[in-house]
């Protein structure tokens, strides 16, 4: 066992000394030392109850004959600390929680590990730290949450109280449903109900086999999601000493690939695209961000969920089949999209698990036949004003999936706010929203406000928005993220002028600014940027750290 570096032998004696002091027995010696990364926090509709569901696991665990030892790791809520100078803390946190778990495990040579996560950068940070470690590993996360319900009883989740600000600034609604919607959206525990960030990688975790069947999906605080976390412990303690289910194992170049094809499918998050980057690389098998469109034009859109299609969330997708309905109707379509033969932690193929899986509301999950689209939900536009690519959510897309537009300039998202909420922005327009990449922002802010505030004044459809920053899950529209080179290393974002013409093709992945090759360069002799002061020490390393988002936005020695 690695733990017997801490538990065996009589030099081990100060070692167990101190085993002993939290409670352990001699007979606990000779059992595998399971490692619980627990991210409950108070703060977070998705975390606060997770204190109760490590309680059971821990339980279960012990019932099963290893030894359990919890630990916690920090998390951000985006949709809190968004819209303010806490935002730039979010994509760091992701780092923080990754060499979090590496140093527990290492640090105490635990035998195995059980992720407990739930949100944003939580699910990625723990991939990441895990990978490093290399022990078998098993996701559980804490579970959607459920939507809310509207006045007129349509469905309500995060997004609908963002776009309400702006509905409410046009008085496209009042005070009363504004409150309602404040108080109706967010209807308890779990992570926010649509396909946001949160559930794209819960999602991904179960369709890269890490995660036990319905890990996506089953909804938080119910007996189902228990049943879960009870299978999840017990599974954990029949691998632990297992070498064929260490992660790198589960998670490798099949299985990210198998992850990607499944993200397509499902239109996930734009921010799947930046944490899969990262936590290839961990994994050993770095995905080439050109090569994400060949599978974009392979995949069928067959599953729409919030924000992309409000009507429909997590607890939908659940019903009508799962995850391993929306895996075995492209498998059906073409088997050799997927590796089926990819292992998971439960010991079965991915082929295997989703075989005997049906859609049970094709409403839902769309046949083939039918889907939403013949090309997945995410797609990566390049041209000269994305030489290393940038980010769009296509299922989200309102309007048309062509656009050309004269940009109007924003070096802030703080800019960028004001100038949409005073009218700024027109009909036609394409906002520029830059300086707000890993090193710009710094930390690369999640930016929903400035998207829903489009939303709600109507104009969805009618303007693009570029950004070396990101988005929430929860945006939708013509909304480009992640553009690089990102405008603080002189990205051709950080050179464009008010009144530019951009053109923007998505069906041809392209995004072009109509400048010349004379006038680029002109341009860029021109450029200076002496840097965006930053007061927090952390945040002063991270950005001298920090790779742009088409490398993950991983930190680099």
């Amino acid at each position: 066992m690695r733990s017997d570096n801490i538990k065996k032998g009589y030099t081990k004696t100060p070692h167990r000394s101190l085993l002993r002091a939290t409670g352990l027995r001699d007979e606990d010696f000779d059992k595998p030392f399971i490692g619980v990364a627990n991210s409950f926090i108070e703060i977070i509709p998705g975390h606060f109850f997770l204190d109760k569901y490590s309680k059971i696991l821990k339980d279960e665990i012990r019932k099963n004959g290893c030894v359990p030892f919890e630990f916690n790791c920090i998390g951000v809520d985006d949709g809190i600390a968004m819209g303010h100078g806490g935002m730039l803390y979010s994509l760091p946190s992701r780092e923080i929680i990754a060499n979090s778990v590496e140093t527990v495990m290492n640090a105490h040579c635990l035998d195995a590990l059980v992720c407990m996560p739930n949100c944003d950068k939580i699910v990625p940070g723990m991939l990441m730290g895990a990978l490093r470690v290399n022990v078998p590993t098993i996701f559980i996360s804490g579970g959607p949450m459920a939507a809310g319900v509207g006045l007129r009883g349509e469905a309500l989740d995060l997004n609908s109280a963002f776009e309400a600000v702006g509905a409410y600034e046009t008085k496209q609604i009042d005070e009363k449903e504004l409150k309602h919607i404040e108080c109706n959206a967010c209807p308890g525990g779990g992570s926010c109900s649509g396909m946001f960030t949160a559930n794209s990688m819960n999602t991904l975790c179960e369709a890269m086999g890490v995660a036990l069947k319905g890990n996506g999906t089953i909804l938080a605080l119910t007996k189902e999601r228990e049943e879960l976390i009870r299978k999840a412990a017990k599974r954990i303690c029949q691998i632990a000493l297992d070498e064929r289910y260490k992660i790198r194992n589960i998670i490798n170049t099949k299985s990210i690939r198998n992850a990607m094809v499944v993200d397509m499918a499902m239109g996930g998050s734009s921010n799947t695209i930046l944490h899969m980057l990262a936590i290839s690389r961990e994994a050993g098998a770095p995905l080439d961000i050109a090569k994400l469109n060949d599978i974009s034009r392979s995949v069928p859109h067959i599953a729409k969920i919030a924000p992309s299609l409000p009507s429909v969330h997590m607890e939908d997708i659940a019903k009508a089949g799962g995850l391993s309905a929306v895996i075995n109707e492209i498998a059906k379509f073409d088997d050799k999209l997927l590796n089926l033969d990819a292992l998971t932690i439960s010991g079965e193929s991915l082929g295997d698990r989703v075989k005997n899986a049906e859609i049970l509301d094709q409403n839902i999950i769309h046949t083939v036949s039918n889907a939403y689209s013949k090309v997945g939900g995410l797609a990566i536009l390049f041209g000269n004003l994305a030489e290393q690519g940038c980010v769009i959510k296509t299922a989200g897309i309102v309007g048309s999936r062509q656009f050309s537009g004269k940009a109007i300039c924003f070096n802030s998202q703080d800019e960028a706010i004001e100038g949409i909420s005073s009218g700024k922005v027109k009909k036609g327009d394409v906002v520029v929203l830059r300086y707000e990449g890993p090193k710009g922002g710094p930390g690369m802010q999640e930016m929903l406000s400035p998207t829903s505030l489009i939303m709600g004044r109507g104009l969805g459809a009618d303007v693009a928005l570029i950004t070396d920053g990101r988005f929430s899950g929860a945006t939708r529209g013509l909304s480009i993220g992640h553009v690089s080179p990102e405008a603080a290393e002189g990205g051709m974002i950080g050179l464009l002028k008010d009144g530019d013409i951009i053109d923007i093709d998505v069906d041809k992945y392209s995004i072009n600014v109509r400048l010349s090759d004379d006038e680029i360069n002109a341009r860029k002799k021109e450029w200076k940027y002496a840097g965006k002061k930053v007061d927090s020490r952390w945040l002063r390393q991270y950005q001298k750290l920090v790779t742009n988002a088409s490398n993950g936005a991983i930190l680099e020695a």
